[in-house]
């Protein structure tokens, strides 16, 4: 089951067992418990600290628990968790052995604290890059807290589940069998969730701080750079940030950032957030940006939680987000049916028909890859042609259950009030409606800048993006920003990174010709 690359790199993880975990397994006469047999053997064979018992009672099967032994089991895995949850097998073992997690002090407190008795499932795919976050988060809380349960559940192998809860996105979180969330999400995320004070109790937290000399707003690409930049000249540096990472978390293969042949989109912004946490940085998660203004000499930004940060310098680096269809049925059917992230719910459609949005790079791309998952798939443009490179375009016409509609203008996703059960668009040419029967319809339209909370505060163009100088300045004094929220013609991560590291200087510049610098 495992090769033997990966069976030496487990040896070296499985060292750091303090306890003797117990893996406890349900299965049956099929092929994929075999392969989970084979699996938890091959783990057990690497460590003494590991034992494996057959006589597991889940109604799932496969399935298998982890459990410090002696200790009543508190996380499953329901499937084979290869691909990118082999990371949440290997967490969960070193964290039920004992081997400390890297979360915060604080956010374990607050893991410990939580009041109640929780029941977790997350359905999943394998090839989604979003579900390992929370697969992770949860089976960690699990292990802090002794009312905390969690489970993985492969929607690809248990898709009697998945069609009974109508579930047509990943990942998607059940708490005590009701739905819970759906989409990326971290612990402290599902902590605020479940502790409804938090956010109150932060926010007059925030409040307190005395005021930054950066306060970079955004925890992407660009907004690390930024930080990073900015703490090594010594000044106070704050980052505020939604989710750190940013778009990146939702980027699959990064083959393009210079010096680092291939890596993932999780992988480096989780790259990104340790080395920002190597400075002293103040680290203000979960937080979005409201508004900004300038008031007695410093710049404030309010927070949709209320609070209010100053600083006497400001980095916008609050990023983009997917452009939307912006028509009928869209916000009705989204996770059922109306999907963003191919890779994440490609499997959930195997054997359906399909559509993607949007004849670019990303469109293209996509649609090549749900053509070896799904019965069939039509891809819509709205333009005369399609704008992806030549070899992606060759590789789509080459697929036998492909179609390209060229001249389409998508109106309506059309659904039974539960899913989505079709779409129409209008030919261009003709002008005729057209209808798709798809159960499900991919967005691949492009990004809009993450600049609403911006309007009046600083000049903008007629994209929305943030209008900057060759020091990355914007039109208010002592704010600067930096990448996709700008105006910069080339959307790249390298970029982004870049524009971050200028932004912060000009900050800093900015800052010492405003105070004398002390002898």
């Amino acid at each position: 089951m495992l090769d033997n690359a990966i069976k030496q790199q487990l040896t070296a993880y499985m060292a750091n067992l303090v306890f003797h975990v117990e893996l406890v397994a349900s299965l049956d006469d099929s092929a994929k418990s075999q392969e989970v047999r084979q699996l938890l053997d091959d783990i057990a064979s690497i460590s003494n600290k590991v034992s494996v018992r057959l006589d597991g009672t889940d109604n799932r099967k496969p399935s298998f628990s982890v459990a410090r032994q002696g200790n009543p089991a508190r996380i499953t895995f329901a499937g084979v968790p290869m691909g990118h949850e082999f990371t949440s097998l290997v967490l969960a073992l070193l964290h039920s052995g004992g081997h400390p997690s890297k979360a915060s002090t604080s956010l374990i407190e607050q893991i410990q604290g939580l009041d109640g008795d929780y029941a977790f499932e997350t359905y999943v795919s394998l090839s989604c890059q979003n579900c390992p976050d929370v697969v992770q988060a949860l089976n960690l809380m699990a292990t802090l807290n002794p009312r905390i349960r969690h489970t993985m559940i492969d929607g690809a192998l248990f898709q009697a589940e998945v069609e009974a809860k109508q579930i047509m996105s990943v990942p998607t979180v059940y708490l005590n069998g009701a739905s819970f969330g759906q989409g990326r999400m971290s612990a402290e995320e599902i902590v605020a969730k479940l502790d409804t004070g938090l956010v109150a109790r932060e926010s007059a937290k925030i409040n307190e701080k005395a005021p930054f000399d950066v306060l970079v707003v955004g925890g992407g690409p660009a907004g690390a750079s930024a930080a990073i930049y900015a703490a090594r000249k010594g000044i106070r540096t704050g980052v505020v940030a939604e989710r750190f990472g940013g778009q990146v978390l939702d980027t699959v293969g990064i083959e393009n950032f210079i010096s680092v042949k291939e890596t993932e989109g999780p992988k480096l912004a989780t790259a990104l957030e340790q080395h920002v946490t190597s400075y002293n940085v103040d680290i203000m998660n979960l937080q979005r940006a409201a508004g900004m203004s300038e008031k007695d000499g410093l710049i404030e930004v309010r927070l949709e939680s209320g609070a209010t940060l100053r600083s006497k310098s400001v980095v916008v680096a609050t990023g983009a987000r997917w452009r939307e269809l912006n028509v009928p049925g869209e916000q009705a059917y989204r996770g059922k049916g109306v999907a963003y992230c191919p890779h994440c719910d490609g499997p959930l459609f195997k054997g359906k028909r399909v559509a993607v949005v949007g004849g670019g790079n990303s469109g293209v791309e996509a649609a090549i890859d749900l053509a070896g998952i799904v019965e069939h798939v039509t891809l819509l443009e709205f333009g005369d042609s399609l704008r992806a490179d030549a070899v992606l375009q060759d590789k789509l016409r080459s697929l036998s259950n492909a179609t390209i509609i060229t001249r389409a203008q998508t109106t309506e996703v059309l659904g039974d009030g539960q899913k989505m059960t079709g779409m129409t668009y209008t030919d261009r040419t003709s002008g005729e409606s057209q209808t798709l029967d798809v159960a499900g319809v991919f967005v691949q339209i492009g990004l809009l800048p993450n600049t609403d909370w911006l309007k009046g505060s600083v000049e903008l163009n007629g994209r929305g993006e943030v209008v900057t100088g060759s020091h990355q300045q914007t039109s208010l004094s002592g704010v600067f920003a930096a990448g996709d929220v700008t105006d910069v013609p080339y959307k790249q991560i390298i970029v982004a990174m870049g524009e971050g590291a200028k932004a912060a200087l000009g900050a800093f510049d900015h800052l010492i010709r405003q105070t004398p610098v002390a002898a």
